[in-house]
């Protein structure tokens, strides 16, 4: 999260403390013991009428089992209502940013928004029914009422700002992922265009040269380089004012091949007319560079060192999986990498060193993995594979396999030296649940066990698989 955006989602937390409180301070002790009593008594049975109507709406249990909800998500949701009903001044803090993890949640699973206000609506009418029904309709009863209306209506617009945020963020990353896409060799294909350019400039200055007719000369526009730059070029390279004075070039360029170029024209002027048309290709030429170099030096996609993709981008890789793996009825495998004693590397041989085996694995993840998979560089000395299309006993294979050719492959040093690696490898299977982090976090915990079962090996994480400690910790085991 950038520092604009951060400032913005601490603005927006503080209006709601603010509210809430006031709140709070306006309900009274009769009311506030209202609510208590109905958290105290009736969470349970709320938790449980929520998902029960939730439940019946084909999208929610699209992704949500039985099991799911009975295990996980209705204990989960008696906290929430236990914590809504007795919020305090002193805690609306802690809850506001639980409102906020709620509503980040839900962008990364894509619950419809309209999904989660009908769960509100319904518990509250379940709620105002339940006090009525045992507080009676007094003054008391109104106010832990409005009390709750209220409660609920900030807790809703806490979860609808995180979901507002993460899905904007998210849209952009997928948007930038696309466009990235696009160019992801760039060196490939800006020599690609170079020629394609170059072929459409000799092809004309031929025509010219020898005063053929250009009548009926392709356009610019119309050439395969001019048809790339509109529909991916641009796009890929952003609205600038480069972009901007290629396609005034473009448009100079035809429009002389249609208005200026005639048969009848005189060597001379042809001549001068060729060295306009040289001109003006040159100009695009040098800018086509500048937009490939800058596009070479943005951070935006992949990884200075290893060339592979970085992080910014595995949601919207895991995001996409978990789209066709619940089409197809399929799966895919995470595997989470560590490079083993990787600070005694540095320490010993220099960081140079370091990157040569970053660089190294990085070359095996991509060699000795399919096409279809996506290799990241997670950060530090982590990587992360994404085998797509794979059922659990393929991924071990595939797993042992980088495991052990990492293993018996040194890394070359300046000075002739072989520099042995291993590495810890974490392996998650998608098990249908709509939450990416959820498959981040059992190959986080397989990687950890790894590493404590004495490294360079492969486990296969679990549920029951206890969660790793901080990183600190993980680098000394």
């Amino acid at each position: 999260m950038n520092n604009v955006t951060s400032h913005n989602a601490d603005a927006e937390s503080a209006a709601l403390i603010s509210d809430w409180k006031k709140s709070l301070a306006a309900t009274g002790p009769e009311a506030s013991l209202v609510l208590a009593e109905l958290g105290d008594r009736d969470a349970a049975e709320l938790a449980a009428h929520f998902y029960k109507v939730m439940m019946n709406d084909k999208r929610a249990s699209r992704s949500l089992s039985h099991d799911q909800v009975r295990e996980r998500l209705q204990p989960a949701m008696q906290r929430w209502i236990t914590n809504l009903l007795q919020a305090n001044p002193d805690n609306v803090e802690s809850l506001i940013a639980a409102q906020r993890v709620v509503g980040d949640v839900h962008a990364r699973i894509g619950i419809p928004v309209d999904l989660v206000t009908r769960g509100t609506r319904i518990l509250k009418q379940r709620m105002f029914a339940l006090i009525a029904e045992h507080a009676g309709h007094g003054e008391a009863a109104h106010m832990a009422i409005a009390s709750l209306t209220a409660s609920f209506d900030i807790a809703l617009e806490g979860m609808t700002l995180a979901y507002s945020n993460a899905r904007d963020r998210s849209s952009r990353t997928d948007a930038a992922y696309r466009l990235f896409s696009l160019v992801q060799n760039v060196s490939t294909e800006r020599e690609r265009q170079r020629a394609l350019l170059l072929d459409w400039e000799n092809t004309l200055l031929y025509a010219l040269a020898s005063q053929g007719e250009v009548d009926g000369a392709q356009s610019l526009a119309q050439s395969e380089f001019g048809l790339w730059f509109t529909h991916k070029g641009i796009p890929s390279f952003g609205e600038s004012s480069e972009t901007q004075q290629i396609n005034d070039l473009i448009a100079a360029i035809d429009a002389l091949l249609q208005h200026t170029l005639q048969r009848d024209s005189t060597p001379q002027e042809r001549a001068a007319q060729l060295l306009d048309v040289r001109a003006k290709v040159g100009q695009m030429r040098t800018l086509l560079g500048m937009l490939f170099e800058r596009i070479g030096e943005l951070d935006a996609g992949s990884d200075a060192l290893t060339n592979l993709l970085n992080r910014r981008f595995l949601p919207t890789v895991l995001r996409r999986e978990i789209e066709l793996a619940e089409k197809s009825k399929g799966s895919f495998a995470v595997l989470l990498l560590d490079l083993d004693h990787f600070k005694a590397i540095n320490d010993a041989h220099g960081h140079e060193a370091g990157d040569r085996a970053l660089q190294h694995v990085a070359s095996i993840l991509s060699q000795f993995t399919r096409g279809s998979d996506y290799v990241f560089r997670y950060g530090g000395e982590e990587f992360v594979v994404v085998l797509v299309a794979i059922q659990e006993q393929q991924a071990l294979v595939i797993a042992d396999g980088l495991c052990k050719r990492i293993s018996d492959s040194p890394v070359p040093l300046s000075d002739d030296l072989r520099l042995n690696i291993t590495t810890s490898i974490g392996v998650a299977l998608y098990d249908g649940h709509p939450d990416y982090e959820r498959v981040m976090a059992r190959a986080d915990a397989a990687m950890y066990q790894a590493k404590k079962q004495g490294r360079n090996r492969v486990v296969l994480g679990n549920e029951a698989l206890p969660p790793p400690p901080d990183r600190a910790a993980l680098q000394r085991n």
